[in-house]
């Protein structure tokens, strides 16, 4: 990558690496889903550029807020309607296919 000739993104500094690249692959960063070098590069531009460092923060922080909510289980009566339903409807889709 080249370095940026002009303003390298919110912060307004020149960067290695856009800003708006940096953004667009913030959340395999988050997930550690990226290349050794690639995981370096964007390490490396979050730590120069405080704008996309708190973008970064905030999106860290929604994903692990969503992660958690997602770990807690239904209440069995709520889960049972649920599976009682998919089963009535996977029966009248059945029922359409043989008509």
């Amino acid at each position: 990558m080249t370095p940026s000739t002009g303003p390298g993104g919110p912060c307004g500094a020149p960067h290695d690496t856009d800003c708006s690249e940096v953004l667009e692959r913030v959340f395999f960063f988050i997930d550690n889903e990226l290349p050794t070098a690639d995981f370096a590069q964007i390490k490396a531009h979050l730590d120069e550029c405080g704008p996309c460092l708190q973008k970064y923060d905030l999106e860290r922080t929604v994903k692990t807020l969503v992660q958690r909510s997602c770990a807690e289980r239904a209440p069995q009566g709520l889960r049972d309607k649920v599976l009682l339903r998919i089963r009535q409807v996977q029966v009248e889709i059945t029922e359409t296919r043989i008509d």
